[in-house]
């Protein structure tokens, strides 16, 4: 779908937003008194008062320059953020997008509000349809196109170029956690980084051959049950000064979690695809970077595996010894991520870095606790003020939680140095970033991030299937966290 800003547009739809209990904007006013006052009987017939989300629809008469005029309730002035603006564009285009009409143009105020209902609205209309193969005409969206009416175009277009790119990067997320696993596997995964090459970002691949070398065992020991040779994704985008040291993202990429030998349940399964929604979100943030050519040294590392049962497959019981030369006991062979984040966070923190963040769809603790919408994270008092508030300007909400040390010991099993799987079932969120802190340099900061890969119901621009949680709030907040400067 293409965006667009101008002065002024003649398009099928013709949209305006409307104050709760205000009068209708100027140019709504403009042609309710040239049709007669269409409008005004619209809004008196179906009781529109401007309530957030409410539309009303008007036919306008032949010869005019739009079929048809939506009245979009935009709720209370003093109540529109900028989640209000992007739920507004987003539930424009769903209401229309399967119209039959192929243009729609909105008379969107401030040009920073234009910027915020086109950025709900190309959220909004994200499609992964590739695997279907009878798609009829009216099973597919109609609209082609959107624009924004705003009288400064021009800082219209600048004010949504950060916000595009993440919208692009937050795709490529999507795109990643609902392919099927048959075709994103951990060397097709890296093949798609490898495109981001084009936009400037430096890619580099190590197969199992280098990693072994490296001594990246825990990692290799999660892959070694699949016929799926395991790699380790790393892009760079290098955009701020020359030496300075960079921020590190690090995510797991399981392609596909099985539970290996400690096999999961048949039913529920098939979600494991997205078990490399960590590693996703990554990809999608580095494009995001490129996209808005951040004045920023940003690294991601990424650990693609898939977890499967074989006669090669690795053990309970078994010991492994990390990359970073502490052994780990396998107790469960389906606490895999944070064994391959293990391997990759030692590797990380060879590079000089102030900041490492992992990302991970690591445990189902989080999500008992906090649901599907927030993505809970573990750092220091400093770091998290300046996540949380990244994610409120990014309308990406998260949700702290305590690297809490009197639970230490719980991963500490008798015959290594830890244990992935604490027996229990207590703190299993915070027992695992405890784990994943292990690897980590005493002297970076760190913060790690128990995300969600999958979207269970949709939600204005965020629609069913896989979401790249986090990216959008780390990308906010990297000014506050590159410069050392207070968070808003």
């Amino acid at each position: 779908m293409k965006i667009t800003f101008a002065e002024s547009a003649k398009a099928d739809i013709i949209a305006f937003l409307v104050d709760e209990d205000g009068d209708l904007p100027e140019a709504a006013a403009a042609l309710n008194e040239t049709t007669g006052g269409l409008l005004s009987e619209a809004m008196d017939g179906s009781r529109f008062s401007g309530k957030k989300d409410q539309q009303a629809f008007i036919v306008l008469p032949k010869g005019s320059d739009a079929r048809r005029a939506v009245l979009i309730g935009a709720g209370k002035k003093d109540k529109r953020d900028a989640r209000v603006l992007e739920g507004l564009g987003a539930n424009l285009y769903k209401s229309h997008s399967g119209s039959g009409f192929k243009s729609l143009a909105v008379h969107a105020g401030s040009a920073e509000d234009a910027a915020r209902i086109a950025l709900g609205a190309k959220l909004a209309s994200y499609r992964f349809d590739t695997y279907f193969t009878k798609l009829k005409d009216d099973q597919k969206p109609s609209l082609e196109s959107v624009t924004l009416v705003v009288s400064d175009v021009p800082a219209a277009e600048a004010a949504f170029v950060p916000l595009n790119a993440g919208a692009e990067g937050t795709k490529l997320a999507r795109d990643l956690v609902n392919m099927p696993p048959n075709d994103l596997y951990p060397a097709s995964f890296a093949e798609k980084c490898r495109e981001l090459g084009q936009y400037g970002v430096q890619v580099e691949v190590l197969g199992e051959a280098e990693l072994a070398k490296l001594g990246m065992n825990s990692m290799l020991g999660v892959g070694q049950g699949s016929v799926k040779e395991s790699q380790l994704g790393v892009m760079k985008w290098m955009g701020g000064a020359e030496g300075e040291d960079p921020v590190i993202l690090i995510g797991k990429g399981v392609c596909f979690d099985t539970g290996g030998i400690s096999l999961k349940p048949g039913p529920g399964m098939e979600d494991m695809k997205w078990d490399m929604g960590g590693a996703g979100a990554v990809a999608g943030a580095m494009l995001a970077l490129a996209g808005r050519k951040a004045k920023a040294n940003i690294v991601g590392v990424m650990g693609l595996v898939e977890n499967m049962p074989d006669g090669k497959a690795q053990r309970p019981g078994d010991v492994v010894t990390s990359m970073s030369g502490q052994t780990i006991e396998v107790l469960n062979t389906d606490a895999e991520g944070r064994l391959v984040l293990a391997d990759a966070l030692a590797l990380a923190c060879e590079e000089e870095s102030d900041l490492v963040i992992s990302m991970a769809t690591l445990t189902g603790a989080a999500r008992v606790a906090v649901g599907p919408d927030l993505a809970p994270f573990y750092a220091d008092d400093a770091t998290a003020a300046a996540l949380e508030a990244g994610g409120r300007r990014a309308h990406d909400p998260l949700w702290r939680l305590p690297f809490w040390e009197p639970y230490e010991t719980m991963i500490e099993p008798g015959i290594a140095d830890l244990d992935n799987a604490p027996k229990g079932g207590f703190a299993g969120s915070i027992t695992a970033a405890l784990f994943l802190r292990r690897f980590v340099n005493e002297d970076t900061r760190y913060a790690h991030f128990d995300i969600y890969g999958w979207q269970p119901e949709a939600r204005p621009g965020r629609p069913k299937g896989g979401v790249g949680m986090g990216a959008r709030a780390i990308l906010a907040a990297l000014p506050d966290l590159m410069g050392l400067e207070p968070a808003e």
